[in-house]
């Protein structure tokens, strides 16, 4: 089993909304992602929010990421998803600094890749992390992703990594 049992994931929920929230106005972590914080207010973001759960996305799978005790700590998804090609991206965020550096983004990331390899055809899974994240690629490189390439986009500077189904098995040995 991939998970040590730190946390699990579960489908976003309305009550989610606030936490989000203060994660994407937060400069520092949309710093991390390399976008600019969130300048909605909440009613707007909270309208927002409550239609996107209402609708499914085939290209997208989102959830929250809990503690073992059930605290919302963050959130990971897939997303780019093409089944032609047998690929998608991966995102995660821990949001809630108590619960950064102490292997919670590890085990919400193996808990993701166990979803996706366990539960779709996907064969590859990729991601890219900005080069000055090396928290970030720490945490990916202990799931299994390997470095594959750069990317410059808008300034930012990105290490691109990807992990197939067949290494995440070989892991699971």
């Amino acid at each position: 089993m991939t998970s040590d049992g730190k946390t699990r994931l579960r489908e976003k929920r309305l009550s989610d909304a606030g936490s989000d929230y203060s994660w994407q106005t937060d400069p520092e972590l949309a710093a991390l992602d390399a976008v600019s914080p969130l300048s909605l207010s909440y009613a707007e973001y909270l309208a927002r929010y409550a239609v996107e759960l209402r609708y499914t996305q085939a290209r997208r799978q989102r959830f929250a990421i809990e503690t073992s005790d059930g605290e919302h700590i963050g959130n990971c998804t897939y997303y780019a998803i093409n089944h032609k090609r047998g690929e998608a991206e991966l995102g995660i965020m821990i949001g809630n600094r108590d619960y950064w550096d102490k292997g919670y983004g590890v085990d919400a990331v193996n808990n993701l890749l166990d979803h996706i390899f366990r539960h779709t055809r996907l064969d590859r899974i990729y991601l890219k992390t900005l080069v000055t994240n090396t928290r970030a690629q720490k945490c990916f490189a202990r799931c299994g992703f390997t470095p594959c390439g750069h990317l410059n986009r808008d300034g930012y500077n990105f290490l691109l990594m990807e992990l197939s189904r067949r290494q995440w098995q070989e892991k699971e040995i």
